[in-house]
């Protein structure tokens, strides 16, 4: 198997989520978030690498309150940038040279299984590039532009997907990518669709929810310990307990 590089994007500014603390660092069962979503692949034997994107006004208070963790896990911070693209760029200036693969998931999403991961893992070294995606199963409906709205056109969703993560690319692939796209994509399957890549999709579950407002962590934490719960390969850092529990 390759290796691979895992980008946690971490530098949005949380607007939806209404709380003192940005969604990666809010508490889930006592833990953050992020560091949640980290252990879910620093312990995998094929994961060379980890880079967490912050935006650079929160360095301080991360490396404050989460110094330890970032050391003992060997993760490294990235400044983002002011849109998703720009943070994802930043980190792939930051690759080292044996990393064959480049997954990145976000970082509010802590309820991937390891099965999910293998999967998409796996496609991405056959194909170059690969998704985690659900088929779409509500209704879709186009709104009229102005108030009050009223529906313009009810749109079929067959072959419809919605896309998740983690999405999982050839390196070399994705950096090319990067380079010719303009910075407007918000969906980093997206650059390398512009790119003329075709991506790969792997089912996912739709278990695997990314936390954008305060009421998804309650759903969150439901998630976690409806499951059975692993033995962890290793600790948040020495001294995980005190500090989180």
């Amino acid at each position: 198997m390759g290796r691979f590089a895992i980008i946690l994007p971490a530098a949005g500014k949380s607007t939806r989520f209404r709380d003192k603390e940005k969604k990666p660092f809010a508490l889930l069962d006592g833990r953050p978030v992020w560091l949640r979503t980290a252990e879910l692949f620093v312990s995998r034997d094929e994961v060379a690498q980890c880079l967490l994107v912050i935006d650079p006004e929160d360095e301080e208070m991360v490396l404050r309150k989460f110094g330890p963790n970032l050391a003992f896990l060997n993760i490294s911070l990235v400044h983002g940038g002011r849109e998703r693209f720009e943070s994802v760029a930043n980190a792939l200036k930051k690759l080292k040279a044996e990393v064959d693969y480049v997954a990145i998931h976000d970082a509010v999403r802590p309820c991937v299984a390891p099965e999910q991961i293998d999967a998409v893992f796996q496609k991405a070294e056959k194909t170059g590039a690969a998704i985690l995606a659900v088929p779409l199963v509500d209704s879709l409906k186009r709104g009229s532009s102005n108030e009050p709205v009223i529906v313009e056109q009810s749109l079929p969703r067959d072959r419809l997907w919605l896309a998740q993560t983690p999405q999982v690319f050839k390196k070399d692939l994705l950096i090319k990518a990067f380079e010719k796209i303009p910075a407007s994509a918000t969906d980093d399957s997206q650059v390398v669709e512009a790119a003329g890549i075709q991506v790969s999709v792997v089912l996912g579950a739709t278990t695997n929810i990314k936390i954008t407002t305060k009421n998804d962590l309650f759903l969150a934490d439901a998630i976690l310990k409806s499951r059975p719960k692993p033995k962890p390969n290793l600790p948040a850092h020495p001294f995980a307990e005190d500090m989180f529990r």
